[in-house]
């Protein structure tokens, strides 16, 4: 009878010893209770974005690091202290107003480039004098109607600070009508008009009021331009017999427009090389931006 006893002594202590040690090797690691804290902080909506640090010891956790809000601080704790296994919890987590702002300027789109305005035409208005010195010499005599003939931009022209065209442009003009002076009775009649002006590659149409000189009898001239403007005569290129390049620099004035010639010894209307003349533009003349 004793031993039986004994031996259910035994049996019994056995069980408990083989029970605590099952229950011993269930319990977590401090390792396996720091990661799994971890891994649920990082998977909640409302602490992942927190910057948490778990250390485990004896079961004793132990929270460090930066959270955005106090909410988020205490749902750390509140994971970590419903962990299996943790005898206590040190949260010593901080609150970082500024980690809110940094996830928004995360997902902020960058900014568009900011786009330069456009650079606009300059548009030459209607009415623009154009003074330019031809290189070649007309003639009511020796001129023919429909006769292209060509010169230069003496002046610049600016518009509103830009400049437009450019001094030394190429200009191509065309003689209305030619009418040499006969001996006894008759007119002699020049008419000029400008049809183009090149800048850089680019060719433009142009159109100016026609500009006419009239040699009458007995040694009378007259010159109007034939578009409008007043009547009148004044000497713009060089004297007739003076050379080429005789009378330079004789340059119309901004709003005049008159041809000028002189009279030579049979009446008629010479206009030598490099004279200078004015025309006016009738219609606006549109050019591109600078650098296009």
């Amino acid at each position: 009878m004793r031993k039986l006893q004994n031996r259910a002594i035994s049996v019994f202590v056995l069980t408990l010893l083989m029970g605590l040690s099952i229950g011993c090797s269930r319990h977590p690691s401090d390792e396996a209770i720091a990661k799994n804290i971890e891994s649920k902080v990082a998977a909640d909506p409302d602490t992942k974005d927190s910057q948490v640090n778990v250390a485990a010891r004896d079961g004793k956790v132990t929270l460090s690091g930066k959270v955005r809000t106090p909410a988020a601080q205490q749902k750390v704790e509140q994971i970590a202290r419903e962990e299996p296994g943790i005898a206590s919890v040190d949260d010593q987590s901080t609150v970082d107003p500024a980690m809110e702002v940094a996830p928004a300027m995360a997902a902020a789109p960058p900014p568009l480039p900011v786009e330069k305005p456009k650079p606009q035409p300059i548009v030459v208005p209607a009415g623009t004098v154009l003074t330019i010195r031809t290189e070649q010499a007309l003639s009511s005599k020796t001129s023919q109607a429909g006769q292209t003939f060509l010169a230069t931009l003496a002046q610049p022209v600016s518009v509103e600070g830009r400049r437009a065209l450019p001094t030394g442009a190429t200009v191509r003009g065309r003689v209305v009508s030619a009418k040499s002076k006969g001996k006894i009775k008759g007119e002699g009649e020049l008419t000029l008009t400008l049809r183009s002006i090149s800048v850089g590659d680019h060719t433009y149409e142009i159109q100016t009021t026609p500009l006419s000189s009239t040699q009458k009898g007995k040694g009378k001239r007259t010159a109007a331009t034939t578009g409008g403007g007043a009547a009148g005569g004044a000497l713009i290129g060089g004297l007739a017999g003076g050379g080429k390049g005789a009378g330079i620099g004789a340059l119309v004035g901004a709003g005049a427009g008159f041809i000028g010639g002189a009279v030579t010894g049979n009446k008629q209307i010479e206009i030598p090389a490099e004279s200078a003349l004015s025309f006016t533009l009738t219609e606006p003349l549109t050019l591109p931006p600078p650098n296009n």
